[in-house]
């Protein structure tokens, strides 16, 4: 929590500068007004804790705060959140709130929606580390909220070789041999893999996960029923997972689908904030 008010005071810095000069001339210090965050399309909500908090760090003072959790799912009309604060405060910390709660509900919304699209599946879909600076706790929440489970939350998290880790080390043996001495016994390696040579050199190597990058459906479902009787090894696909592909993906009987999408390209959900006199 203590983060995330750091995190809130550096972006209403960059918002605001040195004051809110229209607000400040236009409104008395003194009046108060009621809010309501309305929204104009279906979703689900993500980023409600840091759309308050927003207020809070300007001094709106909410009061009579009444909100949806984050994970709950919204109509176009619904009121998301509703309070009432001292206006001047609201309309400073106004852009700020909105744009954490609009952005963090799109991921929400993106992810619930690929997560129905492989509705009855034993596949989990996942978030990667392509996420906004300094945003990615906050990304990686909305991911949850909208039901999907989180990958890697950084590079000391959990260990992924790619291909550049492969290029540099010298080959995928030599790359997984190097870390089988270098950490502790409780962790696991995952080796990226582009084809069928790389993924019998993984799988010799003793990779403890594979990811399939860029493969095609075919090579994905050859890929599982090669890997199938040798249970220790998940089987993580990623690479042009789209909402359209994603359930074929699915049904090759990979474990996991990570999609950059969730983060780096969901749109945002259109919510408006409305103010009226106390």
């Amino acid at each position: 929590m203590h983060s995330l008010r750091w995190l809130i005071s550096q972006t209403l810095r960059e918002d605001i500068g040195n004051e809110d000069i229209t607000t400040n001339r236009t409104v008395p210090s003194d009046t108060r007004c009621h809010v309501r965050l309305v929204a104009k399309q279906a979703g689900v909500l993500s980023g409600i804790t840091a759309f308050r908090m927003v207020f809070d760090c300007v001094k709106a003072r909410p009061a009579k705060w009444h909100a949806l959790s984050n994970g709950d799912t919204f109509n176009k009309g619904d009121v998301v959140a509703s309070f009432e604060g001292n206006a001047r405060a609201v309309l400073t910390g106004e852009r700020t709130a909105m744009n954490f709660v609009q952005h963090l509900s799109g991921v929400a919304t993106v992810t619930a929606e690929y997560v129905a699209r492989v509705a009855g599946l034993n596949v989990r879909i996942c978030d990667t580390r392509k996420t906004t600076p300094m945003l990615r706790k906050l990304e990686k929440d909305a991911v949850v909220h909208g039901g999907g489970s989180n990958h890697r939350h950084n590079l000391s998290d959990g260990i992924l070789i790619k291909e550049n880790h492969i290029v540099a080390a010298g080959g995928i043996t030599k790359a997984v041999q190097n870390l089988r001495h270098g950490v502790h016994h409780l962790m696991k390696i995952e080796v990226e893999v582009t084809n069928f040579a790389e993924l019998e050199e993984a799988l010799e190597a003793g990779a403890d996960a594979i990811l399939l990058d860029n493969m095609s459906l075919d090579d994905m479902r050859a890929a599982v029923q090669r890997v199938r009787g040798n249970h220790r090894v998940m089987l993580e696909a990623s690479g042009n997972a789209s909402l359209e592909r994603v359930r074929a993906m699915a049904e090759t009987g990979v474990d996991v689908i990570s999609v950059g999408a969730l983060t780096h390209s969901a749109p945002i959900v259109d919510l408006s904030l409305l103010i009226e006199s106390a």
